[in-house]
């Protein structure tokens, strides 16, 4: 249990001692290790079996929209599955490939050094951006910038400008353009106005910026428009409606992950000299949890379970469900925190903070109370007491 009494304001980091942090890591770190252990050719046929799934089903809705884009039973069956193709693509395929979940498979074809993704940002910056500052400073203000991407005051902490006046307009717009928002994130404007960038590799970036929206944009909507001859205009909008579906779904996604009242903030005083098990705790409170059936995890790429893939972002997405009840275990014996909630409650806490933030002012919300594993069932403890047979 924590050594001091957890408060709504106290940061988790502030409730155990060195030697507390010291077992929590090592209790994560058991988990961790265990399901990698354990991963193998099941694991391997997942993946597999999804990248099939999603070429397949690319290819089908593609030659649908090509045949018959001017008839619209068919034009809306080709751009459903184009969107569902795309949203699997984007999140459960190239987001988690490029984190190195299946890197362990060694093959050439699956593997965060080799994939990129049918989105705008290049992959070497994205990974840059997200692997490495955002897994590592997770919700430090000032260091990772996701916390806003920038852009948009998400935390009372954040000093106010009056630019913030405009987020809840801009917000919809990085919704419907999310993967041109998350593009030009990557190049880090704060490096740019501190001059801590140079001009060489300001231009290399975006140059790299240039090939991939060049290659989207005639893919998208030169080449298939093309192939579908009178019907290119019914086409070329069937490509903007699944780009705009895959960027909504993925923003609400992320941003419910990452911006809800339960999610923690910290400073950079407080994570200095951070220890693995504080590391631990940093990124198990500085996430939250989506509920939802396991179509509604597939189609989030599993990021509806944020706070495993914080503690193991290079795990299989596919272990997080299996995972999560140990996960909750630990919560339950150390009284920390499990962030979980409906889409809802979380995108509407999220737009909520977007609203009142744009304005001066502001208070951290309250924090999700210490997790409690629920009470077994009478079937459950009936099923416990039950003697076995002889075998």
């Amino acid at each position: 249990m924590p050594s001091t009494q957890p408060s709504a304001t106290d940061n988790p980091l502030h409730w155990f001692t060195p030697e507390q942090l010291e077992e929590i890591g090592k209790e994560f770190e058991e988990i961790g290790q265990r399901t990698r252990d354990d991963l193998g050719d099941a694991d391997a046929r997942y993946i597999r079996n999804v990248i099939m799934f999603h070429r397949r089903l690319a290819a089908l809705s593609r030659l649908v929209l090509i045949a018959g884009s001017r008839w619209k039973p068919t034009w809306l069956l080709g751009t459903a599955g184009l969107s569902v193709a795309k949203i699997v693509e984007n999140m459960e395929i190239g987001h988690n490939v490029m984190h190195g979940q299946w890197d362990w498979m060694n093959d050439p074809a699956i593997h965060s050094s080799t994939w990129d993704w049918d989105t705008a940002s290049p992959a070497s910056a994205w990974k840059h951006s997200h692997n490495y500052v955002h897994h590592t400073y997770t919700n430090v203000i000032g260091k990772d910038k996701d916390v806003g991407y920038e852009i948009m005051r998400v935390d009372p902490r954040q000093p106010w400008n009056p630019v913030y006046l405009a987020q809840p307009f801009y917000n919809v717009l990085l919704m419907a353009l999310f993967e041109w928002g998350v593009a030009l994130h990557d190049l880090d404007f704060e490096k740019i106005r501190k001059r801590e960038k140079s001009p060489s590799q300001l231009k290399d970036e975006l140059k790299a910026i240039g090939v991939k929206a060049r290659r989207q944009i005639v893919k998208d909507y030169m080449l298939y428009p093309a192939l579908s001859g009178k019907g290119w205009k019914q086409t070329m909008q069937a490509d903007i409606i699944a780009n705009i579906v895959r960027n909504v779904w993925s923003h609400a996604i992320i941003f419910c992950g990452h911006f809800p009242d339960q999610a923690y903030t910290f400073t950079e005083e407080e994570v200095e000299n951070e220890s693995r098990g504080a590391w631990f705790v940093r990124q198990l409170t500085g996430a939250a949890n989506i509920d939802g059936s396991d179509l509604f995890h597939f189609m989030s790429g599993n990021l509806s379970f944020q706070v495993e893939h914080h503690l193991y972002p290079d795990m299989p997405s596919s272990r997080y469900k299996q995972i999560a009840p140990q996960v909750k275990a630990v919560c339950d014996k150390w009284g920390l925190p499990y962030n979980t909630g409906r889409f809802s409650k979380q995108w509407g806490t999220v737009q909520r903070t977007i609203i009142r933030l744009a304005l001066p002012g502001g208070k951290v919300r309250p924090k999700a109370p210490p997790y409690k594993l629920p009470e077994p069932t009478p079937e459950e403890l009936a099923a416990r007491e039950k003697v076995p047979a002889f075998p």
